[in-house]
């Protein structure tokens, strides 16, 4: 199975926020930020993959600043390590006051998708490549976030 860059498979999702995904304050619901984070997530695993996908975890999830009604809100995503099955992939919210035209960083998550077949099986997904200092170093924390999920599997497991 030939490996793929990060840039083949990277994500940029951008649309902008109604009154109907607002509270009563004017700010966007977190569950939106969330679901714009995991389709964007998704798109970029299923695109390295080119199999579907399902979420398998949130590893991190960061609320940075509020977003508001009327801000284009822009999420972008890339696949930061591989596995067997499983890709890890970074997703960063920014949402941009269309009147001023500053941008905020509003949210930040890790999230792990696997690749699945009929009946949910998990199926192999190609390597990736990484071919800048930035993939090598986003690589490099990626395997260790990945170290601490499999540790704190094994703690769950250890108190049954």
């Amino acid at each position: 199975m030939r490996g793929k860059s990060v840039s083949t498979s990277s994500v940029v999702l951008s649309r902008v926020m109604h009154p109907n995904e607002a509270s009563y304050m004017g700010t966007v619901h977190g569950g939106v930020i969330l679901r714009m984070l995991d389709e964007a997530g998704g798109m970029a695993a299923f695109r390295h993959a080119r199999k579907p996908v399902v979420t398998a975890a949130i590893d991190s999830m960061s609320f940075l600043a509020p977003v508001y009604v009327g801000n284009l809100v822009t999420a972008k995503a890339s696949v930061n390590s591989v596995g067997k099955t499983s890709m890890e992939v970074g997703v960063r919210v920014e949402a941009e006051d269309l009147l001023t035209g500053k941008v905020t960083h509003t949210a930040s998550a890790y999230l792990v998708y696997v690749a699945v077949g009929r009946r949910n099986t998990p199926l192999r997904v190609p390597p990736l490549i990484p071919m800048t200092a930035d993939d090598r170093r986003r690589m490099a924390a990626a395997e260790l976030r990945r170290k601490e999920r499999a540790a704190r599997r094994m703690a769950g497991h250890a108190g049954r």
